[in-house]
């Protein structure tokens, strides 16, 4: 949970003028449509020494193996492509220069557990957060940086926590789609909350149609409501900033869509998302009585096999494992 103490300190730094605040714009209007529409605000992370190139290098040279993901995906325009790889023992400005020269994206999971300071950034994010929404509680708080390719792109999904997306350089352009049929499949819906597979989600280039287009560069972020599909098409080498975070509704939401799947899949039922009451509290026992049994690990998504190295002198290459 947030602490009050943190949203009480953010407001008096307001009133004696001390403020540094994350968040360099916020109205009203922005209170209540954060987590209803999407919403793009101005920031000054782009500005922290944290996210300098040479402390990014740092940060991937001391990086542990298995908690990064070096993806190398398709061309634009062409068939979806999705492999992972690794950088072995490249240092970190040469990992970011094959990067920027290749057709890839480095995502460092859950960097807040790699380096404490963006621990107490994302402390001081969500505190500013609470001062502006007090009901705004929230756990499970996660961020991540992404390390893209000019023309690297992120295929259309959707995430079962909340989101938000800050860039840091670069520029991309996000496609958030409604939360709704029929781009947004209950029964997909469901699969994704219990497997954990939601790369694998339908699209029809149709749906751009229908899409919330925003380009963003350094000094904007995006935030989208639950579950909104997106896709997204960097516009040049791009660092950003991904933060993900849990409430009581969202977990909620997560637990009865997961006993739904489970009901569809296993007895050919039709459920009802009801949250609360008594179909809430036996959906909750019955997935994890699936859990208990093997029953979800065995179609839960689980990391792909490394089938690449970075080529360790020509930045963008890369080297097949035999």
């Amino acid at each position: 949970m947030l602490a009050t103490g943190n949203g009480t300190r953010v407001e008096r730094a307001r009133r004696e003028g001390k403020s540094n605040e994350i968040f360099t714009e916020w109205e009203p209007r922005h209170s209540v449509l954060w987590g209803n529409q999407p919403l793009c605000l101005r920031h000054r992370l782009h500005e922290h020494p944290l996210f300098s190139r040479s402390s990014l290098a740092a940060l991937i040279e001391r990086y542990p193996a298995g908690k990064y993901m070096l993806v190398k995906v398709g061309a634009p325009g062409h068939e979806r492509e999705w492999r992972e790889g690794d950088f072995g023992s490249l240092g970190g400005e040469e990992v970011i220069s094959a990067i920027e020269r290749g057709n890839m994206w480095l995502n460092l999971l859950r960097v807040h557990e790699v380096d404490s300071r963006f621990g107490a950034l994302l402390d001081d994010l969500f505190a500013e957060l609470e001062a502006h929404l007090p009901s705004y509680q929230t756990y499970n708080r996660i961020c991540g940086i992404l390390i893209s390719s000019p023309q690297a792109q992120v295929y259309y999904h959707f995430d079962t926590s909340g989101q938000s997306l800050w860039q840091i350089t670069g520029s991309k352009r996000v496609y958030v789609y409604p939360a709704s049929a029929p781009f947004l499949a209950r029964d997909e819906l469901e699969s994704v909350c219990l497997y954990n597979n939601e790369t694998n989600v339908r699209f029809e280039d149709w749906y751009d149609d229908y899409a919330s287009v925003f380009t963003i560069g350094p000094g904007q972020m995006l935030s989208w409501p639950l579950n909104a599909p997106h896709r997204i098409e960097n516009l040049g080498f791009s660092v950003s900033m991904t933060v993900e975070y849990a409430m009581r509704d969202i977990q909620r939401k997560v637990r009865v869509n997961s006993a739904n799947c489970i009901l569809r899949e296993k007895m050919g039922l039709n459920p009802a998302n009801r949250t609360s009451g008594a179909t809430y509290w036996a959906k909750t026992a019955l997935l994890g009585a699936a859990r208990v049994t093997g029953l979800v690990e065995a179609k839960r998504r689980s990391r792909r096999p490394i089938t690449f190295h970075l080529h360790p002198d020509i930045p963008g290459q890369i080297i097949e494992v035999t």
